[in-house]
C-alpha cells in the first residue's frame, strides 16, 4: 500500500489485487472515489483516518462502476455520514434494482451491500472534487456502468478498471454479453483521444505511458476476440486467485467442489471449453503451483498474490 498526493489534498491510495485503488479528497466535506472491498474495510478506514479525514464526514462517494473490489465501504461509510453516492446511471439502476446479477456479485460468488445511489452519471458529465474538475467518459466492456474520470487541466486520468499498464480487467462475456469486447475496444479509442501526462488505475501503481498502455490493451483485445478461448483462460485465473484472495485460502480437497456451485466456473468452462471442468481446474491449478502464485499449506490452498 502506498499514498500519494497528486493534486492539492486529493491522495491516491495505491491497494492490491483484490482491493480497487481509490482517492480521498481531504476537506470538511470530504470526497472518496471508490471504496475497495467490504472484507478488508478495517484497512480501508484505517488509511482514510489516516489522512485525517473522518468516515463521519464524508459528503459524497463516487463509484467507477459497481463491482465489489470498487464499492466495498459505500454502504458502511454512507451509513456513519448520510453521504451522497454517485455513479453512472446504468449502475445506479442496477443498485435500485437490489440487481446482484449484473454487478457481478451473485454470479461470482463476492460478497458486497447495496446502498442508495442518489446521483446518476453520464457521459460529458462533471465531477466537481473541491477544487478539482473531473470530466466524466463512459467506458463500458469490463463493466456495463464503467466510468473513467480526467482532469483536464492536469491532464490525470483516473482509468479505473478501463486501463491498466500491463493487463487488463476480465471480460465477463456472460453478464456484459457478447459485444463487450467491442465495448471496450470503443471505449480505449474514445481514451485514446485525450491528452494524459498520468494515469491512476484501479489496480496497480501510477504510470505515465498512456499511449503505450492504450496500445497493449488493444493488442489484448485483438488476440482474445480472434481465439476466444484466451478470454476463457484469462476469467478464469483471475477469478480463481480472486476467489483465495477473498476466502483467505480455502480447503484444498474442497476448493475445487466449491467451484463447481458456482455460476462463474461451470458457464465459463462450458462455454469455453466444452464443459470439462475438472481437466481445466487442474490445468490451471498446476500452472499456479508452478509459477509459485498458489501454494498449499496444513491443508490449505493460499495465493502468494497481493490482496
Amino acid at each position: 500500500m502506498s499514498v500519494t498526493e497528486i493534486m492539492d489534498n486529493l491522495f491516491f491510495i495505491e491497494r492490491g489485487y483484490l482491493n480497487g485503488n481509490h482517492f480521498v479528497y481531504r476537506s470538511e466535506k470530504p470526497v472518496l472515489i471508490d471504496t475497495a472491498y467490504v472484507a478488508d474495510f478495517g484497512q480501508t478506514e484505517a488509511f482514510i483516518t489516516n489522512l485525517g479525514v473522518d468516515l463521519a464526514s464524508i459528503g459524497l462517494i463516487v463509484s467507477t462502476h459497481c463491482h465489489c473490489d470498487h464499492i466495498g465501504g459505500n454502504k458502511i461509510i454512507q451509513d456513519r455520514s448520510g453521504c451522497d453516492i454517485a455513479m453512472h446511471r446504468i449502475g445506479k439502476y442496477f443498485i435500485d434494482m437490489r440487481d446482484d446479477w449484473s454487478t457481478w456479485w451473485r454470479y461470482f460468488d463476492q460478497e458486497a451491500e447495496f446502498f442508495v445511489c442518489t446521483e446518476d452519471l453520464d457521459d460529458g458529465d462533471t465531477v466537481e472534487v473541491g477544487p478539482h474538475r473531473f470530466d466524466v467518459f463512459y467506458t463500458p466492456g469490463h463493466a456495463s456502468d464503467g466510468i473513467v474520470l480526467y482532469s483536464p487541466k492536469e491532464k490525470i486520468l483516473i482509468s479505473s478498471d478501463t486501463l491498466w499498464e500491463n493487463d487488463m480487467a476480465a471480460m465477463n462475456l456472460r453478464v456484459e454479453g457478447s459485444r463487450a469486447c467491442f465495448d471496450m475496444l470503443a471505449s480505449l479509442q474514445k481514451l485514446e483521444r485525450l491528452s494524459v501526462s498520468a494515469v491512476y488505475p484501479g489496480h496497480g501503481r501510477p504510470f505515465r505511458d498512456f499511449s503505450g498502455a492504450i496500445e497493449r490493451a488493444k493488442v489484448r483485445l485483438k488476440i482474445f476476440m480472434e481465439n476466444p478461448k484466451k478470454i476463457g483462460n484469462d476469467l478464469l485465473k483471475k477469478i480463481i486467485i480472486y476467489t483465495l484472495m477473498m476466502r483467505k485460502g480455502v480447503d484444498d480437497e474442497a476448493f475445487f467442489q466449491r467451484l463447481l456451485s458456482t455460476y462463474w466456473f461451470r458457464e465459463t468452462v462450458d462455454l469455453y471449453f466444452s464443459g470439462d471442468y475438472r481437466t481445466k481446474y487442474d490445468q490451471i491449478m498446476r500452472d499456479f503451483f508452478h509459477r509459485g502464485i498458489v501454494k498449499r499449506q496444513d491443508g490449505k490452498l493460499f495465493t502468494t498474490v497481493r490482496p
